[in-house]
């Protein structure tokens, strides 16, 4: 008669050194679950973030333009990768802080479901793939470039320094930078504001200069929130598992979370009435644009939520429904005949 198998115990020293592991023995995970572990660990839910780079062809009214369309489709997804690559190195730069956190210990690497040398291995893709996807974008026909973008060495020229910009960026932050109280948090906007940059230049289209202000002002929000609620969630334990958060106290990030609500909400309706579009319609957006943020505060403040924006969209049913209403509304007002 076939017996079933007992789930061994390992009694074997730790390779690292420590005691022995008296836990059942895991089963080595298969190359599909693998794969999939490195799926999770790529973060495909957070390449929403990289929308931004279509603000500016919404914004100048050339999305329904085909080939800056194109253009910018490409852009978005070699950000994508870009992006991919720096949660992976992360991941690997942060795998036993990631550990000790009652949610981030669940992660592929930290878990151990992805092993480190396919995350290596994925980086080195991820890079190359990048940088395929942004030599592509040379070979697109590109619209005649201002003299600006002409003596920088055009479009194409700007863009792959985008990348490269935010790929660096990225690296120091998570070497260096984010260990500098006040400097992480800015980090974390100049990546959204070149994410934007990225989309503007790539097609190449002028923007207001208030648009690019209200990206950094919001994404300041989003990143002070994010500091907020890991003070919440770790309480004692924060700085073990993030050294620059005994930088912080949740008296100190109320009041800059005050100033930058505030600050993004100025910007925006300036935005909406002194921007040169030609469509001051947009104004129709600033309610929803409030409620959203308001709603982010009490999600924030009431359910001490607010630790991943990007899941927090997806959701909370009020802020999609907000997101797609402000959407329709900018799109109506941009394209539809006047």
């Amino acid at each position: 008669m076939p017996t079933t198998s007992e789930p061994s115990v390992n009694t074997s020293q730790s390779p690292h050194g420590g005691l022995p592991q008296l836990t059942a023995q895991q089963p080595t995970p298969s190359t599909l679950g693998r794969l999939r572990a490195l799926v999770k660990a790529m973060r495909l839910k957070q390449w929403t973030k990289n929308a931004t780079l279509f603000i500016a062809i919404v914004f100048a009214s050339h999305l329904l333009l085909v080939n800056e369309f194109e253009r910018t489709a490409l852009a978005f997804l070699a950000f994508c990768l870009a992006s991919s690559t720096i949660y992976l190195l992360n991941d690997l730069l942060d795998i036993e802080q990631d550990r000790q956190h009652p949610v981030k210990c669940k992660r592929p690497l930290a878990s151990g479901q992805l092993p480190v040398s396919w995350a290596i291995g994925a980086i080195v893709v991820l890079v190359l793939a990048c940088a395929a996807l942004s030599l592509a974008i040379f070979f697109l026909p590109v619209a005649k470039s201002q003299d600006v973008y002409a003596s920088l060495g055009g479009a194409n020229v700007l863009f792959s320094l985008c990348v490269l910009s935010y790929l660096v960026l990225m690296v120091l932050y998570g070497i260096w930078l984010k260990h500098i109280v006040l400097i992480d948090i800015f980090v974390i906007a100049c990546g959204f504001v070149l994410r934007v940059i990225a989309g503007a230049v790539v097609t190449p289209v002028s923007i207001s200069p208030w648009l690019y202000m209200v990206t950094c002002l919001l994404s300041l929000f989003l990143a002070l929130s994010k500091r907020r609620n890991e003070l919440v969630l770790l309480q004692g334990r924060a700085s073990s598992h993030r050294q620059i958060l005994k930088e912080y106290n949740i008296p100190m990030l109320d009041q800059m979370i005050t100033v930058v609500v505030t600050c993004t909400l100025m910007a925006y309706s300036l935005y909406t009435i002194e921007a040169p579009t030609g469509h001051h319609n947009i104004i129709l957006t600033l309610p929803f644009v409030l409620y959203g943020i308001f709603r982010y505060l009490y999600l924030v403040y009431v359910r001490n939520d607010g630790g991943s924006p990007d899941e927090v969209l997806l959701r909370d049913r009020h802020m999609l429904i907000t997101v797609l209403v402000c959407a329709t509304i900018i799109l109506l007002v941009f394209y539809l005949p006047h």
